[in-house]
């Protein structure tokens, strides 16, 4: 870890907030905030920055820029922010192709990334850093959990995810848990809107359920289209493929949908009714798991900024990883590779009064980490 980490530093002074630092510390937020993806990233910066709104600190500077959810973008994005923004943490993307093409270089260059979502295999396992860290889940880890689920009710499954990484840690982290047949196992577009071939499929299937992973724009189309061709076969999926931030889109055909996710609007803990009646307050929407992923970073990052200079790299991922914070989701911890511990719910799509949302079914896993820990080596 030598080789990766900075020597230590101390702080020159204590700013007026309380933060042990020399100067602010600066954040570059990379998120998509235009095209399809554009509420993920949306809801991202917002539950992010509804937390800096909140500690009252001044000596955080966040700097936001839209990826366009093109990783070659990104990279641009991130270049600039590392060499002439000189931030010192980078955060804020969505899609796990376009981490995959950011993050490792930026802790090359002794950056801290803190991932609000975006969390492949390959960085939770053999790949893993100390300047890395995952405040949402690993990749896997909610479709695992609807894989557990599915062996209550379901004997054959039809699966199906987007062509890149998320896509792919998608169906491995189901197929790591469901015990039943596959009737097909289908990897779609990335940004794919038009879903008739595969709707004939899942009809000519023999399958008693669909498991579909399309965040974003791709959920909207596919739920729209499946409900205008009549195949009455059950859907379920994970929760950030039925979110807050896309359920107006999807509207009534969302309804009854079975989900898995870390969070859900309806746990009974304090800081949870808090995070939501301020959010609603906020923003006049209620929050999606992409917002409280991207407020529960934001409150690491303020932990750790707290008690240690951002400089001090050895100090500062060292309280980053104590995980100081009153989460809405309720426990949370860091495993061994620096990616969550933590209880992962089913949840139904509801209707209260006109708005669609999700309520709490059951606790499907209890402090449940990810496959690839015991790979990772720190």
């Amino acid at each position: 870890m030598k080789n990766l980490l900075s020597a230590a530093t101390l702080a020159l002074a204590v700013g007026a907030s309380g933060l042990a630092v020399a100067e602010p510390v600066k954040i570059g937020m990379i998120t998509t905030l235009s095209g399809g993806g554009a509420g993920l990233g949306v809801d991202t910066r917002d539950g992010f920055m509804l937390a800096i709104k909140q500690s009252g600190n001044k000596d955080i500077e966040v700097i936001t820029e839209d990826d366009g959810q093109k990783p070659e973008l990104a990279v641009q994005i991130a270049d600039k922010m590392i060499q002439s923004d000189q931030v010192d943490i980078l955060t804020g993307i969505v899609w796990s192709n376009l981490l995959m093409a950011v993050a490792p270089s930026a802790v090359a260059q002794g950056k801290f990334y803190v991932s609000t979502n975006a969390a492949p295999a390959a960085l939770a396992g053999a790949n893993c850093n100390p300047l890395y860290f995952n405040a949402a889940y690993q990749n896997d880890n909610l479709h695992e959990a609807m894989g557990e689920y599915a062996n209550k009710d379901y004997k054959k499954l039809f699966i199906m995810a987007p062509n890149y990484p998320a896509g792919k840690d998608s169906l491995t982290g189901f197929k790591r848990y469901f015990k039943g047949e596959l009737a097909a196992e289908v990897y779609t577009q990335v940004g794919q809107t038009d879903y008739a071939a595969e709707i004939a499929q899942i009809r000519a299937s023999g399958a008693d359920g669909v498991f579909a992973f399309l965040p974003g724009g791709m959920g909207i189309a596919f739920m729209k289209q499946y409900a205008q061709s009549g195949v009455n076969i059950p859907i379920m999926g994970p929760g950030f493929s039925f979110s807050q931030d896309v359920l107006p889109a999807i509207g009534d055909a969302a309804l009854g949908v079975k989900a898995s996710g870390q969070w859900v609007k309806d746990l009974d803990n304090e800081a949870n009714k808090k995070f939501v009646a301020d959010f609603q307050k906020e923003y006049n929407r209620l929050p999606s798991l992409y917002a409280v992923q991207a407020y529960d970073a934001a409150q690491l990052i303020l932990s750790a900024a707290a008690n240690a200079d951002v400089k001090d790299t050895e100090a500062f991922r060292a309280e980053l990883l104590k995980a100081d914070i009153k989460s809405p989701r309720g426990n949370f911890k860091f495993n061994t590779n620096q990616h969550p511990i933590q209880d992962i719910y089913v949840t139904e799509v509801t209707k209260e009064g006109d708005v669609l949302t999700n309520k709490t079914v059951e606790k499907i896993f209890t402090d449940h980490g990810d496959a690839y820990a015991k790979d990772c080596k720190m």
